[in-house]
């Protein structure tokens, strides 16, 4: 049976009424019309609907709502805009570090969750935290400056 559920999603309060099981990244998609987490696997296994959920980055394919009901979730939409994006997404763009971009928001909130709670990391801890990230393009070497770029510009 469907229920109310209260999101709060890249800072404002949204409620929707959904079974308790189903996924953060439907609701995300379907009901709020944000369409940056893409729909890969479904599974939970390439990263591409990866969001930050009280500041931890989660796959939202296989978020059940129930499980995020009450916390904050940051999607793409909400790292930066438009008008001032955030130091991720200059990095990215400056380094040329997307082609296709299925997995690109993704991977910016995987390399979000990094620098919050590790401001300066090594080649390793990026290639690490990324590890859940699947990208088929190629870009590897150009997301790893990306993120030292990004890194670099938020600690000043």
């Amino acid at each position: 049976m469907p229920e109310a559920t209260t999101l709060k999603v890249n800072g404002v309060r949204h409620t929707v009424c959904a079974e308790p099981d189903t996924p953060l990244l439907y609701i995300l998609r379907n009901d709020l019309k944000l369409k940056g987490a893409k729909f890969g696997c479904g599974v939970g296994l390439c990263g591409s609907c990866m969001v930050l959920i009280d500041g931890h980055n989660v796959m939202s394919c296989d978020t059940p709502l129930w499980a995020a009901a009450g916390k904050s979730i940051t999607t793409i939409e909400g790292l930066g805009s438009l008008a001032a994006p955030h130091a991720l997404q200059r990095a990215f763009i400056t380094e040329q570090a997307a082609q296709c971009g299925y997995c690109l928001s993704g991977v910016i909130m995987s390399a979000a969750a990094l620098l919050e709670r590790n401001p300066d990391p090594s080649e390793s801890d990026i290639k690490q935290a990324l590890a859940r990230n699947l990208c088929r393009c190629g870009t590897h070497t150009r997301i790893i400056k990306a993120v030292q770029r990004a890194a670099g510009e938020l600690r000043k």
